[in-house]
């Protein structure tokens, strides 16, 4: 099968490699389309991702894909199924997994059976990504389902977060992680939401996301805007970029208690925080990597959401590449940060 690889300079190909093999619980699954995740793949590309160091490394973690084949314990998949997170478990041909998503094949477990096995959490056969591997609806648009992986991600760090109602909140960043924070915020009943974003463009995106107020922060004092709505500060400010200046610019936001949540993924590890404009009582919340038992319990809220109508994952996508052109397309998204989602489709 052909698969995208990463190698240790950074140098992205398209390769054959062995498709892989699946075991008694697990389905062998055809893929159909992939999210590009500029936090995670942009970074293992640039060899900036935490604890990460194994190259050449098959790239992809937002896959949605059609079981074609699969096990005899697999009770609860059947072929034709559509499942969300397919990837490569295991090193084949010298290739490491970065989940390997961007692949023609992938692998998908059943942890229902697993659990009923008594093959759960502790077991040699069992891993904690097996909850987030769902079954989605059969008439799911496959060019917006990978935004469903976004869509857990965000909505399980906002509960890590401890995001309340009527709770003020400001979200740096309008990328497809800052629009979801600020729709949802808008979705648990939060207000003010205000967007901070680097574009009068992303102005009009963020408002349509459900900022309540939304300002292009290389025109304007931030500190003036956002107390001018809320006099004594937010009650969270949401870093959604992945820039550690962001903490510092954050603290003069804050009400006191209030939150500052690191979810973007920054390449430097270490930074000086100068927190003399800070109130005298707040909290740094770090959630980079989200739980996948987080991601599989918020699934079904955001499956409840698509289907009333309130969370449209095609407003959150603005490309759609096939995969014969995936390097074109990671080449667009190192030229562009303007960009909404661009989804890799295999069909």
């Amino acid at each position: 099968m052909k698969s995208l690889i990463v190698d240790e300079n950074g140098t992205l190909s398209v390769r054959e490699i062995t498709k892989p093999v699946y075991g008694e619980y697990q389905a062998l699954v055809k893929m159909v389309s992939c999210g590009i995740c500029r936090g995670t793949d942009s970074k293992l590309i640039h060899g900036e991702f935490k604890g990460f160091n194994t190259y050449p490394a098959a790239l992809g973690h937002e896959g949605v894909g059609r079981v074609v084949e699969k096990g005899s314990l697999a009770r609860h998949l059947k072929v034709g199924d559509l499942v969300l997170l397919p990837f490569l478990e295991r090193v084949t041909d010298g290739i490491h997994s970065a989940l390997g998503a961007f692949s023609e094949y992938a692998v998908v477990a059943d942890s229902m059976s697993l659990l009923e096995d008594g093959k759960g959490p502790g077991a040699p056969e069992f891993s904690e990504t097996y909850y987030a591997q769902q079954v989605l609806p059969a008439d799911i648009d496959i060019t917006a389902a990978p935004m469903i992986v976004t869509f857990r991600e965000v909505l399980g760090a906002c509960k890590r977060f401890n995001f309340r109602p009527n709770a003020s909140v400001v979200v740096f960043g309008a990328g497809p992680v800052g629009l979801t924070f600020m729709k949802f915020a808008k979705l648990l009943g939060m207000g003010p939401v205000i967007a901070l974003v680097t574009s009068d463009a992303r102005v009009g995106e963020a408002l349509e996301a459900g900022a309540d107020y939304a300002f292009n922060s290389k025109k304007c004092d931030l500190v003036a805007e956002v107390r001018n709505i809320c006099k004594d500060g937010v009650n969270f400010a949401v870093d959604a970029v992945g820039k550690n200046e962001i903490i510092n610019q954050s603290m003069e936001l804050l009400a006191p208690y209030g939150h500052i949540c690191i979810y973007g993924i920054s390449p430097e590890t270490q930074m000086q925080l100068d927190w003399s404009k800070a109130p005298y009582n707040w909290y740094l919340d770090f959630n980079q990597r989200p739980s996948k038992l987080d991601e599989s319990e918020s699934h079904l809220q955001v499956m409840n959401w698509i289907e009333l109508g309130v969370l449209k994952s095609k407003s959150f996508v603005s490309n759609v590449f096939s995969f014969d052109r995936i390097l074109e397309a990671f080449e667009l998204i190192g030229q562009k940060s303007g960009l909404k989602k661009t989804v890799i489709t295999f069909e």
